[in-house]
């Protein structure tokens, strides 16, 4: 386990270097300038066109190269797509000295499983900040994105504690809440909450260009519920595809559930069994207890 330096879970104005600067990592260099947390953000991306919008908007107040970025700052903000974390998590672990390393991926056991016998495996630590939006780039990036909602840290045992210290810090001055699960725990509730969202959102949008070809109706008639709906299938594909790749497994389980439950819906109409399909709706309705 490497060394962390024990001073920095005592510091504010800290440099932090964010590598990916989208919506995740363009809001969180916001929001953690403009709450103290760090006092200089360092932009790491293979966009060159991304970093220039980001110097522009101010998210970030510099752009350096990726070694010598990690060399630079104290903390370092992982905020790629899921499959280029997988070589970059390792390449940057062996480029720190006493820094401490984040993610905010998605899904986690793959890329634990990349680094699990890394010699500084303790000075990173696994993380989900459980927010977002339809929309990608640091053009999308805004203020208070993360405000009062969860913060996941995967595997927690696994990282210094000065590490996991200084990490909910952080995410304690958003403010965020903050929940501890393992790697397999954490996936499978994705693809709960989040995966199979989205999911249904493409689907639905597939199906209503297929069935509603009449582009002007659609705009005219498409009342909030159904945009609300379909917002999710606005999300880019570069972001999702690694996703259901790497969390392929869960999602599947969580789509075969979804599936049975369509077609339940599906069976009850065909058999004009309104009773019954009252009685599910009444049961769906108990999500309010737990959305309030």
């Amino acid at each position: 386990m490497g060394h962390i330096n024990t001073d920095l879970h005592f510091k504010l104005n800290m440099t932090v270097a964010i590598i990916g600067i989208g919506l995740i990592g363009g809001s969180l260099a916001i929001t953690l300038k403009e709450n103290g947390f760090a006092g200089h953000i360092i932009g790491i991306d293979a966009s060159q066109e991304n970093l220039d919008k980001a110097i522009r908007r101010r998210l970030i107040d510099e752009d350096m190269p990726l070694d010598e970025g990690v060399k630079a700052a104290e903390l370092i903000i992982l905020a790629t797509p899921v499959d280029a974390m997988l070589t970059l998590l390792p390449q940057v672990l062996d480029l720190v000295e006493d820094q401490v390393v984040i993610d905010v991926g998605s899904t986690k056991a793959e890329l634990l499983n990349t680094v699990d016998m890394h010699p500084k495996r303790g000075q990173y630590v696994a993380t989900h900040p459980m927010a977002g939006t339809e929309f990608s780039g640091p053009e999308a990036a805004i203020p208070n994105l993360f405000d009062h909602k969860c913060a996941v840290l995967i595997d927690a045992d696994r990282s210094a504690p000065e590490a996991m210290t200084l990490v909910r810090k952080m995410y304690e001055s958003i403010p965020m809440t903050i929940v501890e699960l393992d790697r397999e725990a954490h996936d499978l509730h994705s693809a709960y909450v989040s995966h199979i969202s989205h999911i249904s959102s493409f689907a639905l949008a597939l199906t209503v260009l297929e069935k509603e070809r009449d582009e002007g109706r659609i705009f005219e008639l498409a009342s909030g519920g159904f945009s609300s709906t379909v917002r999710l299938a606005k999300s880019s594909p570069n972001m999702w595809i690694p996703i259901f790749r790497q969390n392929r497994d869960h999602v599947l389980d969580v789509l075969d559930e979804h599936i049975n439950q369509l077609a339940r819906f599906r069976s009850l109409l065909i058999k004009k069994d309104f009773d019954t399909f009252y009685q599910l709706i009444a049961q769906a309705n108990d999500i309010k207890r737990i959305l309030r």
